[in-house]
Formats: C-alpha cells, sequence, structure tokens
C-alpha cells in the first residue's frame, strides 16, 4: 500500500484501508514493544525497572509506618559460618527459596563442597529445595511455611478436619472423621516445580447429611482435597530435625550469626540502600561489603586474642 496516497487533517476523509493499515502499524508496535520488555525480564521475572532493567520490583519495608512499598530491588542472599561471611549472591528473584539453590551451588564452586546443615528461616523450605538436599547429600534443615503454626499451635496440628490428619487404611485409601471415603479424581502438576511435583486431588464420596459439614468444608458439594505424600513426609523430617537439640542449636546459631550480621551491617554500618545500577555493578558492590565486614569481624578478634594475652 503506497502511503502517499494516505490523507490527513481536517476536511479529510481516511479511506477504510488507510483506517485498517494505521491500525495494524499500531499493534506491529506495540508487538514489538512488548517482544523487547519480556526479551529484557528474561526468564524468572515479570518486572523491571526502567532507570535499571536488572532490577525487580519487589515488596520493600520501607517507611516508619510499616507500610510496604514497591520498589526496584534485588535479592541479597549471605551464608554465615563462624560470623564470618563464607559466601553472597545476588539474585533478581522476588521469592528467597528461589535463591537457595544458586546460593548452595555457588558455595560449591568456591569450596568444593555442600554445608551439611543448611539451617534456613521459613523463606526457604519448599519442595524443589529440598529435594535438591536429598540429592546432594544436604540435611533438611529449612523451615516451611507453615512450621511455626505446626509446632505451635496445637489445635491446628491435631485439628482432625486436615487432610493430612485423615486415617489411612492398609489399601492407602483416605478416610474422613465421618468414616467416608476419599476416592482420586485426578494428579495435577505444579507449575514451573523443577522436579516435576504433582497434586494428588481427592473428593469424598458423599459429604450429604454429614454431622461436621460446617467444620470440615466451606463450599457446597463433596469435600475435595489436595495432597502430596512426599512433601508431607518432608515436613515431618524437618520438623524432627529442627526440634531436636541439635536442631535448637543451630536454630538459635543461625539467628545470632546470620541475623547478626545484617545487624551489623545494615544498623552498625549504615549500608542499607546499594548505590549501583546493573547486576554485574551491585554484585561487586555486595562483595566489598562483605569482605569490609569480615575483615571488621577478623580484626576484632585478633585484638580479643592481644587483649586476653
Amino acid at each position: 500500500m503506497d502511503e502517499a496516497t494516505f490523507v490527513a487533517g481536517k476536511g479529510h476523509r481516511k479511506s477504510v484501508q488507510q483506517r485498517h493499515y494505521e491500525k495494524l502499524k499500531e499493534y506491529l508496535s506495540k508487538l514489538n514493544e512488548y517482544v523487547e520488555k519480556i526479551q529484557i525480564c528474561g526468564d524468572g521475572r515479570n518486572s523491571y525497572s526502567k532507570t535499571d532493567h536488572s532490577a525487580t520490583f519487589m515488596r520493600i519495608k520501607k517507611d516508619y509506618m510499616g507500610n510496604d512499598q514497591l520498589l526496584p530491588a534485588y535479592n541479597v542472599q549471605v551464608g554465615v559460618a563462624d560470623e564470618y561471611i563464607a559466601v553472597v549472591d545476588v539474585n533478581q528473584y522476588r521469592s528467597d527459596m528461589d535463591c537457595f539453590i544458586p546460593l548452595m551451588n555457588k558455595f560449591h564452586d568456591i569450596y568444593g563442597f555442600y554445608p551439611k546443615y543448611p539451617v534456613a528461616d521459613a523463606g526457604y523450605g519448599s519442595y524443589n529445595n529440598y529435594i535438591f538436599c536429598e540429592q546432594n547429600g544436604l540435611e533438611k534443615y529449612m523451615k516451611f511455611p507453615m512450621f511455626k503454626k505446626e509446632t505451635t499451635d496445637r489445635n491446628y496440628h491435631e485439628d482432625p478436619f486436615r487432610a493430612v490428619n485423615f486415617k489411612i487404611d492398609g489399601d492407602g485409601k483416605m478416610w474422613c472423621p465421618n468414616g467416608k471415603g476419599f476416592h482420586l479424581q485426578y494428579r495435577k502438576a505444579i507449575k514451573e516445580n523443577a522436579y516435576g511435583r504433582e497434586e494428588e486431588i481427592y473428593q469424598c464420596e458423599d459429604c450429604s447429611g454429614c454431622p461436621y459439614a460446617e467444620k470440615c468444608k466451606k463450599g457446597e458439594g463433596n469435600r475435595t482435597v489436595r495432597v502430596n505424600q512426599e512433601l508431607t513426609k518432608m515436613h515431618q523430617e524437618v520438623i524432627q530435625n529442627l526440634e531436636s537439640i541439635q536442631g535448637a542449636l543451630l536454630r538459635m546459631n543461625r539467628s545470632i550469626q546470620a541475623e547478626g550480621t545484617f545487624g551489623i551491617i545494615k544498623n552498625d554500618r549504615w549500608y542499607k540502600r546499594i548505590v549501583r545500577r546493573g547486576i554485574k555493578s551491585v554484585q561487586l558492590e555486595v562483595y566489598l561489603v562483605s569482605l569490609g565486614h569480615n575483615l571488621y569481624k577478623f580484626h576484632n578478634k585478633q585484638m580479643k586474642i592481644k587483649s586476653a594475652a
């Protein structure tokens, strides 16, 4: 189509072909814009900052009123051993769960082995991370999101209407407190799971007239539950590990060393904001801060040894 024949301005009426042509050009321009943005985001991200394409928008605890703010940021991960920063990594992932495996692999690249007891808080306990630990000889000492409620809330833990507390007979069939059986309906793959995790969807054979309906289910019809026996067993193993004497000592040690390291860097040294842009520059900045922290710790320990002598 010859654009030289197109008209514009007052007193001119565009032809149907011209209007369609201009609309298609508009769509093409938008499509190219979306393709460019997707390429900038890359895999594992759905946002980026216009002023720093490497930064991802994350919820940041910023103001004094406790209101979260959506700001471009990086996820800085630190592994601490004997009060020293042993490994540090900078990621673009919003979730800590996605940062665990890259941090462990980086530790392995530096030292040639994986840490035996990777103690972490509830932001790191996931199916992917537990399977990674099993495959590489790491013990499961990372809390899962419901760990605190599972271990401190007795009513929640012993709730007879939770699917994990349903009776299972010798044939593997699940039974509710009212004596009704649950039948497998289908299996559903979990989106973006690296190890092919699946959930099994079970449905009760008959919930009509059930005296426990108000406590057991919320919607109409027969109750359905999602079950993953493998993940449930992993959670039980994590609870046993963390509630043992060794687990309690490791948790206490993590709280002192890991949280203490961030406290020193952020509050004592007033390093609360990354000043560089671009992930390579940010990594260099964080590495320098970590080196400074380790030198500070080493100097303090040497001074204590001299004063004790």
